[in-house]
C-alpha cells in the first residue's frame, strides 16, 4: 500500500483574513507569508503552513462544506502552558479549559484551550515530559 510521510499543509476558511491573520500573528506567534501569482496568505511556524482562503471568495478547488469556525486544530508548544496563559490574558484572550491532559499523536500531552476570531477550537499542549 502507499504510504502518507506528512502533513504539508491545511486550510482555514476564514471571515475576515486582516483579523485572522493579527490573531495566529500576535498571539500564536505565526509567519505570514503571500505566495503564488495571486499573493494567497500563508500562515508559518516549524516545517508547517496553514493556507487562508476567504470565505466569500474561496479558492477551487476547496473542501465541500468550507465552513469558518469548523476546525479543532492542536497545535504543540515547548514553552510552559504557564507562560501561554499570562500572554493569552494580556491579548484579551480568555482560555475556555485548562490545563488539562489529553492524549495527542505522540503520546500524553497537557493542553489548553481557546478560539480564534472565527470560533474555530485551537489547542495548544506540552508533550508530558519522560512518557
Amino acid at each position: 500500500m502507499p504510504r502518507l510521510t506528512t502533513l504539508d499543509h491545511l486550510v482555514l476558511t476564514v471571515t475576515d483574513l486582516d483579523r485572522t491573520v493579527a490573531f495566529y500573528r500576535d498571539v500564536l506567534g505565526m509567519g505570514v507569508v503571500a505566495f503564488g501569482p495571486d499573493d494567497r496568505i500563508a500562515l508559518t511556524f516549524g516545517a508547517q503552513k496553514i493556507n487562508l482562503h476567504a470565505a466569500d471568495a474561496p479558492v477551487r478547488p476547496n473542501a465541500t462544506h468550507a465552513t469558518p469556525g469548523s476546525a479543532d486544530l492542536c497545535f504543540l508548544t515547548d514553552t510552559p502552558l504557564s507562560d501561554w496563559q499570562t500572554h493569552l490574558a494580556q491579548q484579551g484572550i480568555p482560555v475556555e479549559i485548562g490545563p488539562v491532559p489529553r492524549t495527542g499523536a505522540g503520546g500524553p500531552i497537557t493542553s489548553i484551550y481557546l478560539r480564534d476570531p472565527d470560533g474555530n477550537l485551537i489547542e495548544l499542549a506540552v508533550p508530558d515530559a519522560g512518557v
